[in-house]
């Protein structure tokens, strides 16, 4: 009977507690694996933090953030650094692979993990502050942001002594960047790992401090796993190359101006709506120079102005010049910095093949112009038909796919059935022709 009642506790125990039991049997731990690649963006926070809870809510032993940034939005590295802070999992941050840099915001994101690691052939550093368009700050700005960035720097620091927090205020206060071995003699990381499993040997017993208190990493049998990006994360990433914000710009207002000038339709008018929308987005998160803008509404104005006034093709020429400007000069200016710059080949193709659709609507243009107006009776004067039933006086024509009521222009003539004549008069539904000699037939 004891025996019963004894299985009958542990059976109602397990019902009620059955992550209790699975933990007692003592299951693997686990490791999930984060991957940043590129300038620090919105669409990489929502991903830390969404892995960040994932690892929480299923009791994950640690986070590996891979990380290889030029860095990115000041804002955007403190929630950042905030999440990273506020995990009760610890987040190990790994500069991989090999030629990988965290750069002005990911050196600060480095130094926020629980431990920090860098693959050999790595740098770290340039952490001085720009502006929202990638230009010097002035004197006061200029303090006031490298100020609080170092107080930062220090909270951060501070475990690791007095050469680490030195070289990290260096970053901030001339542009400091080390290389993998220099980080590691200054103290500013805790390891030099070749890949995840040699990280994970080298994390086996190391002590850091979470939210919850001191924790002990144990990475023996340890599983990994990664977490990729949503499709929407990785959209909004994608949306940070300014070679896509200068795809989807000019695309964009192309279309626009095809709705414009063709009303009626929304295809055209919809896919550019959405290009803009998403190019500025791109251009709200990264430093451009918002000069450029001109040039490019510059660009497409003269390309309409072509078309509705023709120049034959002066206007386009200048349009076309005026594009490649507009671009270089939002995202390739001295005021944007290097890791933000668009592709000048791209530039230079996308312009001329935006020039070269618009020369071809200025030819269509221009080829409409030098038509004769032909419509209402206009259209049909002149036209050469043949006889189908003897125009004696009244008789029927072939015009096209059209049967016309036909007399010979001259009165008394007779026409007989298969000549060639010409349309010559029109009176509502009917017509008056004269015969074709066969010298114009032959022209004609």
């Amino acid at each position: 009977m004891h025996k019963y009642a004894f299985i009958f506790i542990l059976l109602v125990i397990s019902a009620f507690f059955p992550g209790g039991l699975s933990r007692a049997q003592g299951t693997n731990p686990t490791a999930f694996l984060l991957t940043i690649d590129g300038a620090i963006s919105p669409a990489y926070t929502e991903y830390l933090t969404r892995g960040i809870r994932t690892a929480e809510e299923q009791g994950a032993e640690l986070i590996i953030l891979q990380l290889d940034t030029p860095g990115g939005s000041i804002d955007v590295m403190n929630n950042m650094i905030k999440a990273i802070r506020s995990s009760s999992v610890p987040v190990v941050v790994y500069v991989s692979p090999e030629g990988a840099m965290a750069a002005s915001a990911g050196t600060l994101i480095t130094l926020a993990g629980h431990a920090a690691t860098m693959a050999p052939g790595t740098s770290i550093g340039a952490a001085s502050p720009v502006g929202g368009e990638g230009e010097d700050l002035g004197k006061t700005l200029e303090a006031k942001q490298k100020n609080i960035l170092k107080a930062t720097v220090r909270s951060l620091t501070e475990r690791r002594g007095d050469q680490a927090l030195h070289l990290a205020e260096e970053m901030i206060d001339s542009a400091e960047a080390v290389s993998a071995s220099e980080a590691l003699e200054a103290g500013l990381i805790d390891f030099i790992s070749q890949d995840i499993d040699q990280l994970l040997q080298q994390l086996n017993g190391f002590n850091t401090e979470t939210t919850t208190g001191i924790t002990t990493i144990i990475t023996e049998d340890i599983a990994v796993h990664e977490i990729s990006p949503s499709f929407i994360e990785q959209l909004l990433s994608i949306l940070t190359n300014p070679n896509i914000v200068f795809i989807l710009l000019t695309v964009g207002v192309q279309a626009i101006l095809i709705e414009i000038s063709h009303p009626g339709g929304w295809v055209a008018g919809f896919i550019g709506a959405v290009c803009l929308l998403l190019a500025v987005y791109g251009m709200g998160v990264l430093p451009v120079n918002w000069f450029g803008i001109i040039f490019i509404i510059l660009a497409f104005v003269l390309f309409i102005l072509d078309i509705k006034a023709p120049t034959h093709g002066a206007l386009t020429a200048a349009g076309v010049v005026s594009l490649i400007v507009g671009s270089l000069v939002l995202f390739n200016s001295p005021s944007v910095p290097n890791f933000q710059r668009v592709s000048v080949p791209l530039v230079i193709g996308l312009s001329l093949a935006t020039g070269a659709i618009f020369f071809v609507i200025l030819g269509f243009a221009l080829r409409t112009q030098r038509v004769p107006i032909r419509t209402g009776k206009a259209s049909v004067i002149g036209q050469i038909g043949t006889v189908r039933r003897d125009l004696d006086p009244i008789g029927l024509v072939q015009l096209g796919g059209e049967q016309w009521t036909a007399e010979p222009v001259h009165y008394g003539e007779t026409i007989s059935r298969g000549t060639t004549v010409e349309v010559v008069q029109v009176d509502g539904l009917h017509i008056k022709v004269r015969q074709v000699k066969k010298a114009n037939s032959r022209n004609s």
